[in-house]
């Protein structure tokens, strides 16, 4: 039977119209930017008397600018009208601007084309906000990673394409800008096309009222998701990874040149293996996560950053005497390691982005989501034009381009570690992963069980210490553990389950407050609409079977009567976090990445869930497999 994935999205007209649109928009604002920059830089295109180098970073800054100005415009526009139609006025621009900027190739008049640059920039600010934004009403809640991820990986594929293509056509002489002429009108009228496919998507607030004044708008979007810790530290994050391939990137043609003496396809090769990267850990992203918003992977992937960043430091070595083509270049196994060092930061820049994209998707109110987007792109724009200046003052002041590239990577740790402390979420999701990941192999079978938004209760056997780490690991909401007083304590574990919201809990005959007050909480987790879990055996096994379930389940749902979801798990029994042949953890570990089951049976009505029944279930679901 085949196993449903991310790439199906592709056989899907509520995600392919929309993919290819964005992938034609992305190739043709490289393909038209880059030939724009050859023509500045080979071909002696000029205006108001500039060198050719203030040109080409004149037209960067020329090429940002829409972003800050029209951001806040678009995000209000994807919010009042159907984002399908506004994608459709967007290509019709694109479209026109193409036209004007045919003129200006014909006539080689660089005033038309850096004021159609411009344009292209105020359409990539126009369908920004709606391309992310759009997602959530045209996909399920477990597809929004990975179709974030086909987004990425089709938007630094094409950015990428774009780049060379520009680059080759404009070469072609004495042709070039006949053929860059079709070339950016032909994408343009494809991109067009493609759109009119897009599923309609409602507007979510269609009486909203424009605000024209654009600092204004800008200053009460920013404001507004700053409200939300988690969805403008989520913002931040992704500002803070454009920052960090800005830098990059910049870079990497003095770097190919100057430093490893490469020539132009050497410069290219490290942007491909970059975007390539990039495009790889994106849609990696679901393999990773199992198809749900695995918060731990951006942890995972700021420490990728990091640690290659470090490591192309040490790879790159001393200026290079010798001049390299393309193929000496690639065939000293010397440079492979900065081949591969600039390609892995791009797959954990894949990993580290994505699954924050998805959560500010998830976390954001519906009708506001394109604004916050908005807000993005602005601080995207920020973060850039800082990474530019401080670039700039660094190299200034003698700091070498490997010390710099050296720089931004330990700034990523000092940024990862302030944004960790500010949501400790992420980090207790990482534990999480790491921890699940490289100890077990987790066969899940009925996760769709477990509802999607409203109150609901599960009840587990309990195995093991790490019993509660393989549940939160396994769902894609947040749980929220019922738990022994004593396991709560243990350290790391302590750290994860405060930051999971645990309530930890005692006996009666030990600490009557603090039993009272677990089930408060419980009481209140369930009326906010969360996910409660309790362990009803009241502790872990020493036999490898089930303990009959104490009536604390009872008191739970006589309290806030809700739908209880039985789980078992299999294959515990015998590993180092179980009490067989001794104490737990204080024994030899069995085995890693061993294979366990997680099992999930059908909701029980809270009229039919009394301790007794909800015990034949887990018994039933757990089978012979301790």
């Amino acid at each position: 039977m085949h196993q449903t994935n991310q790439f199906d999205l592709l056989k899907s007209r509520r995600f392919l119209p929309l993919f290819i649109t964005q992938s034609l928009g992305a190739f043709n604002d490289n393909l038209f930017k880059n030939a724009l920059l050859v023509m500045i830089t080979f071909h002696g295109l000029s205006a108001a008397g500039l060198s050719a180098n203030a040109l080409v970073n004149a037209a960067a800054g020329i090429f940002i600018l829409p972003f800050f100005l029209f951001s806040s415009f678009a995000g209000q526009l994807a919010e009042k009208y159907d984002k399908a139609r506004v994608a459709q006025w967007v290509k019709l621009l694109e479209i026109a601007i193409m036209l004007a900027a045919g003129i200006g190739f014909w006539q080689k008049d660089a005033a038309i084309l850096m004021g159609c640059l411009f344009m292209m920039g105020v359409h990539s600010a126009l369908f920004g906000p709606l391309k992310y934004s759009i997602l959530p009403q045209y996909l399920k809640d477990q597809e929004l990673l990975g179709g974030n991820g086909l987004i990425e990986m089709g938007t630094f594929v094409a950015i990428l394409l774009g780049q060379i293509a520009g680059t080759m056509i404009i070469q072609h002489q004495p042709h070039g800008e006949s053929l860059i002429i079709w070339a950016c009108l032909g994408v343009a009228i494809l991109g067009w096309i493609s759109s009119r496919s897009m599923p309609a998507a409602p507007a979510p607030v269609k009486d909203l009222k424009i605000n024209w004044n654009v600092f204004a708008e800008t200053w009460q979007i920013i404001k507004h998701v700053k409200a939300n810790k988690t969805v403008f530290n989520s913002l931040l994050g992704i500002s803070w990874f454009w920052f960090f391939g800005a830098v990059y990137l910049t870079q990497l043609p003095s770097l190919s040149k100057n430093i490893l003496g490469g020539d132009a396809a050497v410069y290219t090769l490290l942007v491909a293996l970059f975007s390539i990267g990039v495009g790889l850990g994106s849609v990696l992203c679901e393999q990773l996560s199992g198809r749900k918003i695995e918060l731990g992977l951006v942890p995972f992937g700021s420490l990728g950053l990091s640690f290659f960043g470090i490591d192309l430091f040490f790879a790159i070595g001393q200026p290079s005497t010798t001049h390299y083509s393309l193929s000496e270049f690639v065939s000293l196994a010397s440079h492979w390691r900065i081949m591969a060092d600039i390609a892995l930061m791009g797959v954990f820049g894949g990993l580290f982005i994505v699954p924050l994209y998805a959560l500010v998707q998830m976390r954001t109110e519906k009708e506001f989501t394109s604004r916050a987007i908005a807000a993005n792109n602005i601080l995207n724009s920020l973060f850039m034009v800082v990474a530019a200046g401080i670039s700039i003052a660094l190299l200034s002041c003698n700091v070498s381009i490997r010390g710099l590239l050296l720089i931004v990577a330990l700034m990523n740790i000092g940024v990862s570690i302030y944004i960790y402390t500010l949501i400790p979420e992420f980090m207790m999701r990482f534990l999480v992963w790491v921890m699940t990941h490289t100890l077990y192999r987790v066969r899940h079978q009925g996760l769709d069980n477990i509802p999607e938004k409203g109150p609901c209760v599960l009840v587990c056997n309990h195995v093991s210490f790490m019993d509660a780490m393989i549940i939160a690991g396994a769902i894609r909401r947040p749980v929220r553990f019922v738990m022994d007083h004593r396991i709560f304590k243990i350290p790391v574990l302590n750290f994860i389950f405060r930051t999971a919201g645990t309530i930890p809990i005692a006996p009666m005959r030990e600490d009557p407050n603090m039993k009272e007050q677990a089930f408060n909480k419980v009481a209140e987790y369930l009326n906010d609409g969360e996910i409660i879990c309790i362990f009803p055996e009241g502790k872990i096994t020493h036999t490898g079977e089930i303990n009959t379930f104490k009536p604390g389940i009872d008191e739970i749902i006589k309290r806030t009567p809700v739908p209880v979801v039985p789980i078992a798990l299999q294959g515990l029994w015998g590993s180092f976090f179980s009490r067989k042949d001794g104490a737990a953890m204080m024994k030899m570990p069995r085995s890693i990445w061993a294979k366990i089951g997680f099992m999930v049976g059908e909701p029980v009505p809270a009229e039919l869930a009394s301790r007794q029944y909800l015990e034949q279930q887990v018994r039933t679901l757990r089978a012979d497999w301790k």
